[in-house]
Order: C-alpha cells, then sequence, then structure tokens
C-alpha cells in the first residue's frame, strides 16, 4: 500500500492501514488496555509504518487533559537535582505522562512568570521545588484547580501538598554530630538564603543545634555563597581569615563543601587534621573524592517517585496522603574527625 509522504499521516490513515476503525485506533492509543492484544499491535504497527503523531491539542480537548506534569526547579545545574528530575520524568513516563521542565535561577519572579506560561499550556499537575514562591503562583493554582506538590522541603503548617525533608533536623544532626567529635568553634558556608528555605532551614538547623550546646556562630563565621565550586572556595577564604579560625565548617550543600576542600589544598591545610568540612546531598563524588566527604544523604530518588505518584493518583481522583516526609541519613566518612589541640 502506497503511503502519504508529504503530509502528516492522520488517524483515518493508521484505520485504513491497520483494518480496523478510527474509534479503534484512538482508543488503541489512549486506552490500549481496553483492546485485544493482535489489533494492538496492528495499530502500534501502522502507526509506526507511517510515522503517525497524535494531534496533542485535539486529544486534549476530547479528554479534557493533555498528560503533561510540569516541574519547575530552581536550576539545572546541579546534579542532586537531577537525580530527582530523572526520577519524576521515569514514573511519569511509564503512566503515559509527559514531564515539562522549567528553571528559575532563584528569582521568585521568573518563577511566577515561567509558571505561569506552563499552566497557559494546560498542564494537567505541577511540580514546585521548596515551600516558599510568589503568591501569584498560589492564585494561579487555585484559579485553575490545579493539582500540585511541594518537594525538597517539608511543610511544616499541613497546609500544602509535599514531598520532602526536615532540611532543619537533618542540619542539627550533622552540627551535633561534630559537637560530640568536640568541636566548639564553628563557621557555616551557607547557599544564599534569599528565595531559597532549604538554605534558611539548614543554617537555622545549625544554629539551633549550637545554641542547646551554649554555642554561637559568630557574624565573621556566617558566609552565604552560590552553590559552586567556586562559592565554596571563596567561603572557605572567609571564615578562615579572622584569628580564631573554626576547626568545623558545615556547608550548604556537597558543591561548596568540595570547593571548600580545594581551598584548603591550596592553603596547605589538612582535612580533617587542620580543619572538619562537612556537606549536605551525598553527591555520588562525595564517597569517592579524597577524603571522603561526610554529609547528609537525601533520599533524591525516592522523592521523584513519590512526587510523581502524589500527582498521578490525585489526577485518578483517588485519595493520597497530603504530606510525605523522607528520611534523612548522616554519612560519616573522612572529612570530619576529632578536633586537633592547639596549643
Amino acid at each position: 500500500m502506497k503511503t502519504r509522504t508529504n503530509k502528516a499521516a492522520r488517524l483515518a490513515d493508521v484505520a485504513r492501514l491497520a483494518k480496523v476503525s478510527t474509534a479503534t485506533v484512538s482508543r488503541a492509543l489512549t486506552l490500549p488496555h481496553k483492546v485485544k492484544a493482535r489489533t494492538l499491535e496492528r495499530v502500534h504497527q501502522a502507526a509506526h509504518t507511517l510515522g503517525y503523531v497524535a494531534h496533542g491539542a485535539a486529544r486534549a480537548l476530547a479528554s479534557r487533559r493533555t498528560h503533561t506534569i510540569a516541574a519547575v526547579v530552581p536550576t539545572l545545574d546541579n546534579a542532586i537535582f537531577a537525580n530527582t528530575i530523572h526520577a519524576l520524568q521515569r514514573t511519569l513516563d511509564a503512566a503515559g505522562y509527559v514531564l515539562l521542565l522549567a528553571s528559575h535561577e532563584f528569582d521568585a519572579d521568573v518563577e511566577a512568570r515561567v509558571t505561569r506560561a506552563l499552566i497557559e499550556r494546560g498542564v494537567d499537575g505541577l511540580v514546585l521545588l521548596g515551600t516558599t514562591h510568589h503568591p501569584d503562583i498560589y492564585r494561579m493554582i487555585e484559579a485553575h484547580s490545579l493539582p500540585y506538590v511541594l518537594t525538597w522541603a517539608f511543610d511544616e503548617s499541613g497546609d500544602q501538598p509535599c514531598v520532602g525533608f526536615d532540611n532543619r533536623a537533618a542540619a542539627m544532626r550533622v552540627t551535633n554530630y561534630l559537637l560530640d567529635l568536640g568541636h566548639v568553634r564553628f563557621a557555616m558556608i551557607s547557599g544564599i538564603t534569599r528565595h531559597n528555605e532549604r538554605a534558611r532551614e539548614r543554617l537555622a538547623g545549625v544554629h539551633a543545634a549550637l545554641a542547646a550546646r551554649g554555642l554561637a556562630l559568630t557574624a565573621a563565621h556566617i558566609v552565604e555563597k552560590p552553590y559552586t565550586h567556586t562559592g565554596g572556595r571563596e567561603g572557605l577564604r572567609e571564615v578562615m581569615a579572622g584569628r580564631e579560625p573554626p576547626t568545623a565548617v558545615i556547608c550548604g550543600n556537597d558543591v561548596l563543601a568540595i570547593g571548600a576542600i580545594a581551598e584548603c589544598n591550596v592553603r596547605g591545610l589538612t582535612v580533617p587534621g587542620d580543619v572538619s568540612i562537612t556537606g549536605f546531598d551525598d553527591m555520588e563524588i562525595a564517597g569517592v573524592m579524597t577524603p571522603a566527604l561526610t554529609t547528609v544523604r537525601f533520599p533524591t530518588t525516592d522523592l521523584g517517585v513519590y512526587a510523581a505518584k502524589h500527582l498521578l493518583l490525585r489526577l485518578e481522583g483517588k485519595t493520597v496522603e497530603l504530606r510525605c516526609k523522607l528520611p534523612t541519613e548522616l554519612v560519616v566518612r573522612e572529612s570530619a574527625a576529632v578536633p586537633r589541640r592547639r596549643g
């Protein structure tokens, strides 16, 4: 049979080649579980032969669904977010959904703009990273009755659907570990806390753990830097500049910690001999670098899977738990040790 070569194949073309009705083709492509296996195979083979692609807008009008989910993340330049996005995409794909992705580089106005654009394209659900967002985003969500889920942080108020971690508790845990080793002079190289409650909660956790032991971070020992290796190196130089440098430096994520360790190597400081350094995230490199990094592990792959399943269940009209707190784990390696006595 001669196939069409100069125009996009239509549903009727697939039906003709597969020798079935157009209704059967439509059902095979949208509700395959309701079509006999042999018929389904013929339809898929015909669609493949013709290069048929369903018209998304027409399908959306018929079903009132676009089978797309949008995720808006702070940045694409961070491997730890990539783990979550990969798991999210894989889980959605298995359910027949496509993931649309946008980033805002920690700019609330940009986040509101790209979120509006995605909602205007008719996405069926929305994944946001963190709990702090531009008010316009929540107004748009409410106006469109759009299912959404917050990730990477935990809304303690109980008002928002969320799948995430207790960043404050995780920071308290790593701080207490360093305190138990005997450290009393601390510094923190934090991520930029503006528009980033994860960074704020980690800093707050360090403050809380120290305060419980009668200690505090001095102003000179708190710096905020972008999540880059350069930021870690700059931060290390700044917190070590005073007369009484810290013996323990808590970094807001592994990237900052790796930069801080690199700067120690340049300055002739040993880790953990002269200074202990810790991170957050447990990136793959954390366990193979020298020294191996003591850090907090977040189940980032599980996070993506849970976020996808949360939205899929809601889209099916099923009851779903509003909030899910995933566990974190302190991973003790070689970059932290008992402080060397100075005399």
